[in-house]
């Protein structure tokens, strides 16, 4: 192993302890290693990471801008013990990150969608519960305002129906939070819990809350592939449609319909975000006030508010 392999697991070991994921930032870092290696270099220089960063032709410039930054921020910390390190300076590859436009769902469509889940046809006697397990991950990502790993990662010990609470654990940067839940929400999941137990009983199945026909926990690919297929279905998506609503956009549904509960009850949203911030799992209110922007019935209950505030001003 080259030291500068060695210096990039110890980086990622490093700030994974620190709660970091940094799958995808990892994967890059381990290519960028094995391109420096094959180009016979012990240590990182602004010319091969340029070089390693537009390798793929056929990207979006973004995506160059962005392997860069992968190592550029590596460049930093490895420059502590390795002075021949140069950092690539910023602005080589300038670029903006785009995050996707959220999707405001209806009432009408999450509604849909959830009776299109319940009707979901089952070939065998093992996937009788699919059409249940979907009516609720789907209707808990809409509730809650869980994000779709945290969902999937729900044990049976972490769902306390008696006090309604769900106990998140290993989240974004490792944090466990305790998400409570609307009576209904309950009355919903115990009756799930009761199918689900019936469904598997004699057999062995894992602790996950969601699992699969085979009783293990549910593939996120599987996730993704039904909702796109339900989607479809009640015409949420065309046919041939690559994109769409999904199911992320049920979190930003959740924080705005929370803010929109506030101004129409006269609570102070301002004041009261920070609340939303640690419930959501977020780490900064900003990360939070993002979720919140461009969204037009957020806009018209601003916008009533400051009128009633100018009524009676000379």
């Amino acid at each position: 192993m080259t030291r500068l392999r060695q210096a990039v697991r110890e980086y990622l070991n490093m700030r994974r302890s620190l709660g970091f994921k940094l799958r995808e930032t990892g994967r890059l870092l381990l290519a960028f290693v094995q391109f420096m290696e094959e180009h016979r270099s012990s240590y990182i220089t602004t010319r091969l990471a340029l070089a390693w960063a537009q390798q793929p032709s056929i990207v979006q410039p973004a995506e160059w801008g962005h392997r860069l930054s992968v190592v550029r921020t590596f460049a930093r910390h490895r420059s502590a013990t390795d002075p021949r390190t140069e950092i690539p300076p910023p602005g080589l590859l300038p670029f903006q990150p785009k995050r996707a436009r959220p999707y405001l769902y209806s009432e009408e469509e999450i509604r849909s969608l959830l009776h299109a889940a319940l009707k979901m046809p089952y070939r065998f006697e093992r996937g009788k519960l699919r059409p249940w397990i979907y009516y609720c991950l789907f209707g808990l990502l809409n509730v809650s305002g869980l994000r779709l790993g945290e969902a999937r990662n729900l044990e049976l010990q972490d769902v306390d129906l008696k006090a309604g609470v769900l106990t998140i654990r290993g989240a974004k940067f490792g944090k466990t939070r305790l998400v409570p839940l609307h009576a209904s929400t309950c009355t919903v999941l115990a009756d799930y819990l009761a199918r689900r137990r019936r469904h598997w009983a004699g057999r062995a199945v894992s602790s996950y809350l969601f699992v699969s026909s085979r009783g293990n926990r549910l593939d996120a690919g599987d996730i993704h592939r039904t909702f796109y297929a339900l989607s479809r279905q009640i015409g949420l998506r065309g046919p041939s449609d690559s994109h769409g609503p999904r199911l992320h956009d049920m979190r930003h549904r959740f924080a705005t319909n929370t803010l929109v509960q506030w101004y129409r009850s006269g609570e102070d949203p301002e004041r009261r975000l920070p609340l939303l911030s640690t419930y959501l799992g977020h780490s900064h209110v900003s990360d939070t006030f993002w979720y919140l922007s461009a969204c037009p019935e957020l806009m018209r209950e601003a916008m009533s508010r400051l009128e009633r505030c100018w009524e009676g001003q000379p």
